[in-house]
């Protein structure tokens, strides 16, 4: 009969959830690759096809793997999780999932603001605006790009920035206090320009979040942050009794 733990009574079912895990997280194998099947797996390890077809189910219903019928099982997108709840560096979203953050600084210039843009900031039309677009990536992918203008009257200093070094939130929660905001999320098809930046095809569905920040009783910052749909999702919770 089959024992049902190791010698450190660890069920064997989650032994092998923890080597398919493990061999993901390390790299071995990647998002759409295929792993070895549940009769390689039964000899692996020395158990029953009950045993590994349940680590594997599991794994499937936790999103960390994904069945295709006559196809095999493979490694699922990953979504990286945010929160809407809390406005932080992207940076710093990453390093608290032990993951590596890196940008590529894409614009950085400054110019006359358009009709639309000078009433979303509530200035007159034509006032001076800083402008930058820079990709951010999650342990070399790139999850993010940030399409950001800013207002000089609140950081004067943004085009002296280093951005590769520091982002705009960190640069703007530093400089220009957060007063209040306000924010829309919606489901977009890429443009080619996005597309190309976050190493996707043109079409495919972007996770467009857009938030207009105030500091000092002054619009601080309007921006637009693109995410693939795919690996990417919102989320967070509200405590009882809280307020919006």
């Amino acid at each position: 009969m089959e024992a049902r733990h190791d010698a450190a009574g660890t069920p064997i079912f989650q032994r092998i959830k923890d080597f398919l895990v493990a061999q993901i997280a390390a790299g071995h194998w990647k998002e759409g690759d295929v792993i070895p099947s549940e009769q390689a797996l039964v000899k692996q390890f020395g158990v029953s096809r009950m045993t590994v077809n349940r680590a594997v189910r599991e794994l499937t219903a936790e999103a960390v793997l994904t069945r295709r019928q006559g196809s095999g099982t493979f490694v699922a997108p990953q979504k990286v999780q945010a929160t809407l709840l809390e406005i932080r560096s992207i940076a710093d979203e990453i390093r608290a999932r032990g993951h590596t953050h890196r940008s590529t600084l894409q614009r950085l210039e400054q110019g006359p603001a358009q009709e639309l843009l000078a009433k979303g900031f509530e200035l007159p039309a034509a006032h001076l605006l800083f402008h930058s677009i820079i990709v951010h990536y999650e342990n070399g992918v790139p999850i993010q790009v940030e399409d950001r203008w800013v207002n000089p009257q609140v950081a004067p200093d943004y085009m002296a920035q280093d951005f590769t070094r520091v982002t705009p939130s960190e640069y703007l929660l530093a400089t220009a206090p957060l007063q209040a905001a306000t924010y829309s999320l919606e489901a977009l098809a890429a443009p080619r320009d996005i597309a190309d930046m976050l190493a996707m095809e043109a079409r495919q569905p972007c996770l467009v979040l857009r938030r207009r920040t105030r500091s000092a009783g002054k619009v601080a910052s309007l921006v637009t942050m693109w995410h693939p749909g795919h690996r990417y999702q919102f989320a967070g919770s509200v405590a009882t009794g809280a307020h919006a």
